[in-house]
């Protein structure tokens, strides 16, 4: 599996129904190394990691050269595909996310995330709608099926009545569909019972946002979800343990919170060396 083809297509395999997608998201090479040699099937960037590391914050300020340029950088470093969250396009208008979607598959990226948050608000369904088909012509043209995942904030962002969320969820999900997407993303959900309603209303891969408090991946399986990933979580939990070091050393001289539970130096070091062997 070496070819941006082939990976594509093995990306795309790996929604199979019944089974289950794992992706601990990375926001660099290192955490790209960590979690394939922790046995990931393949590698998603989260928006908001990859955004704060390169001193952005989270919501479309990035833009598509850095963030097309750190997906060069994972997928030299990974065997496996790699999925690029790309946000809200780093653009509004169709034209520009379908320039955003040829520079992240010209970086090699298999697959992305594309949500329709806007401003203080979601993006109107049939303007999203046009935007996904624009990414998907401009994927199309460059001839690899890259799989978008079409995310709504629905969930996260508590849009409209409670009672009537499921429906807009489900209309939204049929939507983006019909232009083109291959799944849908809903992050914000860890009641089972709605997480099943989506399951069973959304004729593709349903892929849930987990993290303390969600059903375990198990338990999502039987659901009938078929990706998990972890978003932001791995980056915000590394970051609150380098606070912690940089707290306790600054105000009282001391390093116990930096103790037995820090990666081996050689460890991550050596997953770093192999890549200019």
């Amino acid at each position: 599996m070496t070819s941006h083809l082939d990976k594509a297509a093995a990306f795309r395999a790996l929604h199979a129904p019944g089974s289950v997608l794992v992706l601990p998201n990375a926001w660099d090479v290192a955490t790209a190394r960590l979690a394939e040699d922790a046995g990931a099937a393949a590698v998603a960037t989260t928006s908001a990691g990859v955004a704060w590391s390169l001193g952005a914050p989270d919501g479309d300020h990035l833009g598509r050269e850095l963030a097309a340029d750190l997906v060069v950088r994972i997928v030299a470093a990974v065997a496996v595909p790699v999925s690029a969250d790309i946000e809200g396009g780093y653009a509004a208008a169709p034209e520009g996310v379908a320039e955003t979607v040829r520079a992240i598959v010209d970086a090699g990226a298999c697959g992305i995330n594309l949500e329709d948050a806007g401003g203080d608000g979601l993006r109107p369904t049939i303007e999203q709608a046009d935007r996904i088909a624009a990414a998907r012509e401009a994927a199309t043209t460059a001839g690899v099926p890259l799989f978008i995942n079409a995310r709504t904030d629905t969930y996260l962002r508590a849009v409209g009545d409670p009672a009537a969320r499921l429906g807009a969820t489900l209309d939204r999900a049929e939507a983006y569909l019909a232009a083109g997407a291959d799944g849908i993303f809903v992050p914000g959900v860890a009641d089972p019972d709605t997480i099943a309603a989506l399951a069973a209303g959304i004729d593709a891969p349903l892929n849930i946002m987990a993290g303390p408090g969600s059903p375990a991946v198990s338990e999502l399986t039987k659901l009938g979800v078929t990706r998990v990933s972890l978003g932001a979580s791995i980056a915000l939990s590394a970051y609150a343990h380098a606070r912690r070091g940089i707290r306790e050393v600054l105000a009282t001289g001391t390093y116990e919170s930096l103790g037995s539970d820090g990666l081996d130096y050689g460890e991550l070091n050596g997953l770093l060396a192999k890549l200019q062997a």
